[in-house]
């Protein structure tokens, strides 16, 4: 994939990230062909660009006891649309917001520790927030690919 504004050097070393934010500068000179200064400058670069944004753990949560992971499509009457993304925003349980096209609509990722958990979730907080006109939840039954970031 070819992005406007990185060369061919900063594409190697994000998709090297990408696998492994770990790496270290030596071993990822290595691996593209330059020096660690290279690669640390390059990498601050990009940072204060804020093409990178973060490095990060990513955890599993089916990996962990009984987590039950889901995603709701959310329609808002249009003038409540970022108050309720304010409101999911401040909330623990939600992990990942998107607005999305269509009418006034929301796509968001929930982890919950148990299904009493989500279901309180949802009676407590979701069902009494004003301004959702529409509500769909479903519930994330495993994982067959889960790419974090741009893959280049």
């Amino acid at each position: 994939m070819y992005l406007k504004g990185l060369d061919e050097l900063d594409r190697k070393i994000i998709a090297l990230l990408t696998e492994n934010a770990r790496m270290s500068y030596s071993d990822i000179g290595e691996a593209v062909g330059v020096s660690r200064v290279a690669v640390k400058a390059r990498m601050d670069a990009l940072e204060k660009r804020g093409v990178i944004e973060g490095y990060t753990t990513i955890i599993n949560p089916q990996k962990i006891g009984s987590a039950v992971s889901a995603y709701f499509e959310i329609e808002t009457e249009p003038a409540q649309l970022q108050a309720v993304a304010d409101a999911l925003d401040n909330c623990d349980t939600v992990t990942q917001i998107y607005f999305v096209s269509g009418c006034c609509k929301l796509h968001v990722h929930a982890v919950a520790a148990s299904s009493e958990e989500l279901e309180r979730f949802l009676q407590a907080f979701l069902y009494q927030l004003p301004g959702i006109a529409k509500l769909s939840c479903n519930i994330i039954l495993s994982r067959k690919k889960d790419i974090k970031g741009l893959r280049l």
